[in-house]
């Protein structure tokens, strides 16, 4: 498998004013390409090559491989990053399956609250996620590259608490930013199509 760098969905400028064009340049085409081109250095010649992306968290992350679960994890975690986010976003409007589920994990705000808490509360950098594990909503947190696949889960939303991800925006405000980012552009489509 060769990981790519793929074309963001919208406009540099399309997430304004929650996150500004600058904070895209930068996260999109430096960031996550350095994780690809480092993916691709660290799977060349491995057990991992002809595995999915999927396949290869988990079993990096069984292995302790580092290299991979840092940079093959945070490109899965990119590739969906950018799908997870959309101008016009957030709001409470989910779509059905989705409800369900946030409605036995305790309501919307309790989940919203829990997935802005899992973000402030992760100790450098990381990611605040809601996941699937067995038929129930969890919000979970990783540090650096890992995800919830890594752990069992079946991540469906996942915010970047990376400090690349928000500090040309909010500064040291990593509160504001989650709270921006979950009530404006949450793409909650893109989260119900990770169910199944």
């Amino acid at each position: 498998m060769t990981l790519k760098l793929p074309d963001l969905p919208y406009a540099y400028d399309a997430l304004q004013p929650f996150m500004s064009a600058e904070t895209l340049e930068f996260h999109h085409d430096k960031h996550h390409l350095a994780y690809v081109d480092n993916g691709n250095k660290a799977l060349a010649g491995t057990k991992y090559e002809n595995m999915s992306l999927e396949e290869i968290c988990a079993s990096a992350f069984a292995d302790k491989n580092a290299p991979i679960i840092n940079n093959v994890g945070q490109h899965w975690n990119h590739l969906h990053f950018w799908q997870w986010m959309k101008k016009g976003g957030g709001g409470k409007k989910l779509p059905g399956k989705l409800q369900t589920l946030v409605d036995e994990a305790g309501g919307f705000d309790k989940v919203r609250n829990d997935f802005i808490e899992a973000g402030k509360g992760q100790f450098g950098s990381g990611w605040a996620w809601l996941a699937i594990k067995n038929g129930k909503l969890e919000v979970q947190k990783t540090p650096n590259g890992e995800n919830p696949l890594m752990h069992g889960s079946t991540p469906i939303l996942g915010c970047d608490v990376w400090e690349h991800s928000y500090y040309i925006d909010y500064r040291n405000a990593r509160p504001k930013y989650l709270e921006a980012w979950f009530d404006n552009l949450v793409n909650w489509e893109h989260v119900e199509s990770l169910m199944g």
